[in-house]
């Protein structure tokens, strides 16, 4: 899916800014741009602030609206049903890392954890499910990005080194 955002981007933009796009696309996200960067040989000292920004770039938005654009699009047919099944799975997410001592670290671990179905986009919509504050949620999900990017960029720097 990268290869296939990548090829389509790199024709009508410098290197750095597919990347930069790449990273604020949900599902892809700082993962997929920091793969991105690697493909198209970008040094890991450029491309991880790019990606960070990128991926950190929408998250104040979505945590400011994501419940009025949900109610609208919920009402949009052929997406209502997308954009409910996505509002289902953030509760489910928040009544994982709910636990009210451990709230914080429970999100940072969702963010963090660069597997799919996790990030900043859906550490947004579990913070809007669990009600916190942008200035509670933010800087934990940006930790959270910057843990995601570091272990990222082991895999897509370090080891092919190795190899």
């Amino acid at each position: 899916m990268v290869n296939d955002v990548v090829d389509f981007l790199r024709n009508h933009m410098s290197p750095e800014m597919v990347v930069f796009i790449v990273s604020l696309l949900p599902i892809l996200e700082l993962r997929g741009g920091l793969i991105a960067a690697a493909i198209l040989g970008i040094d890991w000292y450029i491309a991880f602030p790019i990606c960070v920004i990128g991926n950190l770039l929408p998250i104040p938005l979505e945590l400011l609206f994501i419940r009025k654009i949900f109610e609208a699009l919920k009402k949009i047919k052929g997406i209502g049903n997308l954009v409910t099944r996505l509002d289902e799975r953030a509760k489910r997410k928040g009544v994982e890392v709910s636990n009210s001592k451990y709230t914080l670290w429970g999100l940072f671990l969702l963010v963090a954890i660069p597997l799919p179905g996790t990030g900043a986009w859906t550490g947004g919509l579990v913070a809007d499910v669990l009600d916190m504050r942008i200035r509670r949620a933010f800087p934990i999900i940006a930790a959270g990005v910057v843990a995601a990017g570091l272990i990222t960029s082991f895999i897509s720097y370090v080891i092919p080194m190795l190899f």
